[in-house]
């Protein structure tokens, strides 16, 4: 079960990465996750499974987004209101 967490904890960071245009080349964005290559670019593959509109951009030397997107994993409250 850690390795689910620590999957989706690896997610969220490079979201973040990426959010912020901050990846750098796919070589320097592995070694600040501290995983390999090839790992790498199996998540984020995955991320694209779940329709992350990922992209790389040359000029900005980062992995971006193409459009404007959420990611969220986990349980949150959730209000119900009750119309009387």
């Amino acid at each position: 079960m850690n390795s689910v967490i620590r999957q989706i904890e690896l997610i969220e960071r490079m979201d973040q990465l990426i959010r912020l245009q901050a990846t750098g080349t796919p070589e320097d964005f592995a070694y600040r996750l501290r995983i390999s290559k090839t790992k790498l670019y199996r998540i984020l593959n995955i991320m694209k499974e779940l329709n992350a509109p990922l992209k790389y951009d040359f000029t900005l030397q980062s992995f971006v987004y193409a459009e404007e997107v959420g990611f969220r994993f986990g349980f949150y409250s959730k209000s119900i209101s009750v119309v009387s």
